[in-house]
């Protein structure tokens, strides 16, 4: 494809919605039982979704319409199902916390998914039918959708004719939509969650071929789906301050995971270990198809190889590459500062044991001196997982000047935007995602929000950030949507 061959897809009306999570239901509880309520079917949002699909075929007469799917849709890291006859070894760590990612795997997993939302995948299917077009993102919680099974899988699940399969594309994280709009799930700026290599996210592994999963991920397989009582959709339920986690584990853990210390702390040893290890691995790469891959991946995000190449080096370095900084997210350097505070006080109790008859009890007293500085320290360190979410000015401009784009929409960070940042009009879709502020789930975060681009009075393309409630949509108050889209002089 030459640097010319562009675009293939236009549109005149486009939906974007992002952070949907879909994943496996959580086996139905006694009343009372709070593991994991939030995935239970009770929240489950399918009838909503189809809902939105007829609505926003209705909003454009016989126009229609180019759906953009914008990452995480699929959530593969919360399936902790296995299963029972399977072809392949499964690990005691994949019995207790999940499948790896590689290629069998993820299939069983995606099927597992969409068999469980077999009401989304219907109206997905019709909806395609009808004659729109659907894209799909990828995003950081759905990384195994690079795998072509994977896709297949979908698109059989879809039961599409040839003709209609046309009409979905898979992308590998970016897409441009009618030339005016970059759509990015947006994980390539979040050194936590960042891809490290989009165009060939796969490593070695021993006797296995997996996809590289950044540490984001990786927390959320082998710790939150350990600790059922926090909802990975929301970060304020997983990431506290001191006595917040005192508070909450006397309020909810103490009876029923009282050894919940230990399941956080072989986890998190786990997840330093492989994140820092997966950091080291390099990416499989073949010379002899390297650029037809980057040819594929522009081909499907409507850009240029050239735009490929320049938007894969502007993502952000893995926090992996430092492994204290992931030690200080884990919690890890204040279990170790005690472990360590434990065992030097237990050395000199030894020794003077020697000498005189001391009960060991004694050594207590030392480290009750010692407990307000460790206070201190852990009042003093602020996880910054939530604050690098979002992108800064640099990277809109520098995107937007890649893709020759006008607007730059992302997702991942589950807060709805829209603004103008420098010369860009940005926007971000928000969640659709069962998140909720309280373990009860009686407190939703979010609303169903999502990007509706439609022609404007002057011929270009604007954008609204709305709001959707069944059979009802509405522009998202406080929403300042420019009359006319900024002015970006771009060179080719």
């Amino acid at each position: 494809m030459s640097e010319s061959e562009s675009i293939h897809l236009k549109a005149k009306f486009t939906a974007i919605i992002s952070d949907m999570h879909l994943t496996e239901a959580e086996p139905e509880r006694p009343p009372g039982d709070l593991w994991k309520k939030f995935k239970t079917k009770q929240f489950f949002y399918d009838d909503i979704l189809e809902d939105f699909l007829y609505h926003i075929q209705q909003s454009t007469g016989s126009e229609k319409v180019e759906l953009i799917l914008n990452g995480d849709v699929f959530d593969f890291d919360s399936v902790t199902e296995v299963p029972t006859d399977a072809p392949y070894r499964i690990s005691w760590l994949e019995k207790k916390r999940g499948l790896f990612s590689e290629e069998a795997k993820s299939s069983f997993k995606i099927r597992k998914i969409l068999r469980e939302h077999d009401v989304f995948t219907k109206a997905l299917s019709d909806f395609i039918k009808n004659g729109n077009t659907v894209i799909i993102i990828t995003g950081n919680h759905d990384l195994e959708l690079h795998y072509p099974s994977v896709q297949k899988d979908i698109i059989e699940a879809l039961n599409l004719s040839d003709t209609e399969k046309d009409r979905i594309r898979f992308c590998e994280w970016f897409y441009i939509s009618n030339q005016d709009t970059l759509v990015e799930h947006g994980n390539q700026y979040d050194p936590y969650c960042v891809c490290q290599n989009p165009i060939n996210p796969l490593v070695q592994k021993f006797n296995r071929i997996e996809l590289k999963i950044p540490f984001g991920n990786l927390a959320t397989r082998y710790l939150i789906n350990g600790m059922g009582f926090f909802n990975p959709n929301v970060d304020s339920n997983f990431i506290m301050s001191f006595a917040d986690y005192i508070k909450f584990f006397t309020k909810y853990l103490i009876r029923t995971q009282p050894l919940i210390m230990w399941t956080w702390f072989w986890s998190s040893i786990l997840i330093l270990f492989q994140s820092s290890i997966d950091r080291l691995l390099p990416e499989l790469k073949d010379p002899l198809t390297l650029e037809d891959k980057v040819n594929e991946i522009a081909k499907k995000s409507n850009a240029t190889p050239r735009m490929v190449r320049e938007m894969k080096e502007i993502s952000i370095h893995p926090a992996a590459s430092n492994p204290l900084r992931i030690a200080r997210e884990l919690w890890l350097d204040r279990a170790f500062l005690v472990l360590l505070g434990f065992l030097f006080i237990f050395q000199i109790f030894t020794f003077i044991k020697l000498a005189y008859d001391l009960s060991f009890f004694w050594m207590f007293i030392p480290l009750f001196l010692l407990l307000p500085f460790f206070i201190f320290y852990a009042k003093s360190i602020h996880s910054d997982v939530s604050s690098v979410k979002e992108p800064n000015e640099y990277v809109l401009s520098l995107a937007s000047k890649i893709t020759h784009t006008k607007r730059v929409i992302y997702g991942h960070t589950h807060v709805p935007r829209h603004e103008i940042v420098g010369i860009v009009e940005h926007l971000n879709c928000g969640t659709w995602s069962p998140a909720y502020l309280d373990v009860e789930c009686t407190k939703p975060f979010g609303k169903k929000t999502y990007v509706w681009i439609e022609p404007g009075a002057n011929g270009e393309r604007v954008a609204q950030l709305r709001e959707f409630s069944m059979g009802d949509s509405h522009r998202v108050r406080g929403d300042k949507t420019p009359t006319e889209p900024p002015k970006i002089s771009v060179s080719s």
